[in-house]
């Protein structure tokens, strides 16, 4: 008995020298849930719930909510990925965001962890901080001449296709029965109004003043077909990702111009990619003072906050405001909000402001072939307009799909789930300034020629 004994004290001795450390730390680099390490991941789940369940509260600091939104965020996102089929054509993005709002509104989701992140999202205002940081560094990476023809050429299939988008969903409302008043002003007008801050919100309010509706029934009508024509521009935009990969030669994997060189900035910037503390400090200060500089424009002139300080940063790269190692520093803090801050923000935005009762309300067979039909045709007319003026026309399709995005939080989505989050400046565009033109317009006409 000793003697047995003995020996499987030695076994365990020695699968534990095996183990630690090496053994140890083969299990964290080689298995991860999203980029968090399978050992970090379980650890942290542990950390929320034990903190949930022996306090009955969750703090919502920056330093918890970081650990909760990242567990929560890759898990959702890590099980969208995983279905068969549609997790190559965006589940992820959806699951990251759909998801927690179906958990909240089912009571599955601790109450506390409901409350802090709610509270988290609104007292911090994350979302901002993560899409200035998005823009710059794509704006700061891209070649100039591709910046400029992109912003000059990406207009014209963004008109068409919200021409053809329109067209496309009154004419399919009225063979389904709907009266072309209905369909357009309370479902497709919504898709293309730019999300919900800048387009379902002020869209009920004119709603309330010209049709003397309350306005909380004219956004409740309207807020579920933005949230489901976000969805279906997710959709979307997950398979022009895998039309992409199919037929290489259709994108350009995040880049809207083809056939543009490689310059002498670009070799002097790799010359400086030597990469210090100090200098991805100065890539999201510089992110951050452009975003004031889009906040005082707005106070000056009306101009959306994003809107303004992506015109800031298009300035400053066209006039080499800044060196190319602080250039290099803007992207390296573009790479790391893509692919490590995404799903979590995804998880905030699904919890805090995604009214699983709304998208539920809008399931309609009526609603859902009209939206359907209005944003298939408008991602559409998109590609084949863009392919004619030489541009990619996957990556252009993409912008299309983010012209029926549910405002900042659905170009995350849709970029995420096409897997192009390059294309962020041009995806502000098309949803800050296309919406806002597609709700000023429409309301004139209804206040001057149709009431």
């Amino acid at each position: 008995m000793t003697v047995l004994s003995k020996i499987n004290k030695d076994t365990i001795v020695q699968l534990w020298k095996n183990f630690w450390p090496c053994g140890w730390w083969k299990l964290m680099d080689n298995y991860k849930v999203g980029v968090i390490p399978l050992p970090f991941f379980i650890i942290a789940g542990c950390l929320v719930l034990g903190e949930v369940y022996l306090n009955d509260k969750l703090p919502s600091d920056i330093v918890v909510m970081v650990v909760t939104c990242a567990f929560f965020g890759f898990l959702c996102g890590e099980f969208g990925k995983r279905l068969p089929i549609i997790g190559k054509m965006g589940a992820a993005a959806i699951c990251a965001t759909f998801i927690p709002s179906a958990l909240v509104y089912y009571g599955i989701l601790p109450e506390s962890i409901h409350v802090a992140t709610k509270k988290f999202y609104k007292d911090t205002q994350i979302l901002y901080l993560y899409i200035c940081c998005i823009i710059v560094g794509s704006i700061m990476s891209m070649d100039k001449k591709t910046l400029i023809q992109g912003f000059l050429r990406i207009f014209a299939p963004m008109l068409c296709g919200e021409i053809v988008g329109m067209l496309v969903g009154v004419g399919v409302g009225m063979l389904l029965g709907l009266s072309p008043f209905h369909t357009f002003f309370f479902l497709v007008l919504p898709i293309m109004a730019g999300g919900v801050g800048e387009g379902a919100i002020p869209l009920s309010m004119g709603y309330a003043a010209i049709l003397g509706m309350e306005q909380g029934d004219a956004l409740g009508r309207v807020l579920p077909i933005v949230m489901l024509g976000g969805l279906t521009g997710i959709i979307c935009g997950g398979i022009l990702n895998r039309i992409g990969k199919m037929y290489p030669h259709l994108t350009g994997n995040g880049k809207l111009m083809p056939g543009t060189a490689e310059n002498e900035e670009k070799v002097e910037t790799k010359k400086e990619m030597v990469m210090d503390v100090t200098t991805f400090a100065s890539g999201v200060l510089l992110a951050a003072m452009l975003y004031m500089v889009g906040m005082i424009g707005h106070k000056m002139i009306g101009l959306p906050a994003p809107v303004g300080m992506l015109f800031a940063a298009v300035l400053v790269k066209l006039t080499n405001g800044v060196s190319p190692r602080v250039l290099s520093g803007s992207q390296v803090v573009y790479k790391f909000f893509q692919t490590s801050v995404t799903y979590p923000i995804l998880f905030a935005v699904g919890v805090a402001i995604t009214p699983w009762q709304s998208i539920v309300a809008a399931f309609t067979v009526n609603n859902l072939i009209v939206i359907v039909s209005t944003v298939v045709s408008l991602v559409a007319t998109g590609f084949f307009v863009s392919k004619q003026l030489g541009m990619y026309p996957v990556d252009a399709a993409v912008i299309s799909c983010c012209q029926s995005g549910q405002g900042g939080t659905g170009d995350v989505a849709i970029l995420t789930a096409a897997e192009r989050m390059e294309l962020m400046p041009f995806a502000q565009i098309a949803t800050r300034i296309g919406g806002a033109i597609n709700v000023s317009l429409s309301l004139l006409v209804l206040a001057r020629f149709i009431v």
